[in-house]
């Protein structure tokens, strides 16, 4: 008796196949779940006042939901932050204020345009991108605070500058980061200590790929703002990249837009977040997309990732998340 008789057979082995992945990616999420609790923890018990970073979006939502399984609802021992340029998509910040309110979590909103006012940000032009800018707003927050640690997530997947970063990330008094004077981690063995004026950013998830963040999603039944998933939206192509159609970035002379079915991978400030085409409306079929896709997602969606001048790495230096 063989397989090509028995179709059964076929059937019965691509079923073990398809339940021994599913135990790989379980235990796989496991695994990482544990590690982001574990440091979530050390946090509280290493900084006297930490806060963590959160934006609404599906990092930081996945991020929120590692913070809730370490301390339960209601007893998360930290502040969120988040620094908000003024050009957020309304559905990622009216999903992270009912997130705060659902999970009884203090919420601190500081403004790229109160700096503006202060005069610590000055624009070039008015149609400037403020997202590089959240560096000084954020620096602000944590003299105004007196943060020892934030907690940011950032995965090492996303870009070549962030693959650089420590899970504990040290920054001078300055809020300056430096790639090579960043201290060992083995064994688990973190090195939290800090002079004053001195803080850490610490990322939890730095381990996790987007694929990994997805399949968390999933299982957990995580809720995301809709922009997330597969819609209908007026956008138009430049340099490579879908850019939406608003009042904040309007078509420029002699470009035409299209309405297309996009999503977009990751969300922040209008200016400079694209979506990329996709029909994807679940978790799941966004987890077969991230498969076959061999872009990052910061690669394909960002556009001020792609000059030299505003490179992550210079703007990490400066004090950016």
């Amino acid at each position: 008796m063989n397989a090509r008789t028995e179709p059964h057979l076929i059937q019965s082995a691509l079923s073990q196949a398809a339940e021994h992945h599913h135990h790989l990616s379980t235990t796989h999420l496991d695994a990482l779940e544990e590690e982001a609790i574990f440091v979530l923890r050390e946090v509280a018990a290493a900084f006297e006042r930490p806060a963590l970073l959160f934006s609404g979006g599906k990092d930081s939502l996945v991020l929120l939901k590692c913070a809730e399984k370490a301390f339960g609802a209601g007893r998360i021992p930290y502040p969120l932050l988040m620094i908000d340029t003024g050009h957020n998509f309304h559905e990622v910040t009216d999903f992270r204020d009912l997130r705060a309110r659902e999970l009884g979590a203090e919420l601190i909103v500081r403004s790229v345009e109160d700096s503006m006012r202060r005069g610590t940000v000055r624009l070039a032009h008015p149609g400037e991108s403020r997202n590089a800018h959240q560096s000084v707003t954020l620096l602000e927050a944590i003299e105004e605070f007196r943060f020892d640690a934030l907690i940011g997530g950032a995965r090492r997947d996303e870009e070549k500058a962030r693959a650089k970063e420590r899970i504990f990330s040290h920054r001078d008094s300055f809020g300056q980061w430096q790639p090579k004077a960043q201290r060992p981690e083995l064994w688990t063995l973190f090195n939290t200590r800090h002079a004053p004026g001195e803080h850490f950013r610490v990322f939890p998830i730095s381990n996790w790929t987007e694929r990994d963040v997805w399949q968390y999603i999933a299982r957990e039944d995580i809720a995301l703002p809709s922009l997330y998933y597969s819609h209908e939206r007026l956008v138009v192509e430049r340099r490579g990249l879908l850019v939406p159609v608003t009042e904040l970035t309007p078509l420029k002379e002699g470009e035409t837009a299209e309405r297309r079915q996009v999503r977009f991978r990751t969300v922040g400030d209008i200016t400079c977040t694209c979506p990329v085409e996709s029909l994807a409306a679940t978790p799941d079929e966004i987890v077969v997309e991230t498969l076959l896709s061999d872009v990052s997602e910061r690669g394909a969606t960002r556009m001020d990732d792609k000059t030299s001048d505003a490179s992550m790495e210079k703007r990490k230096k400066d004090g950016y998340f």
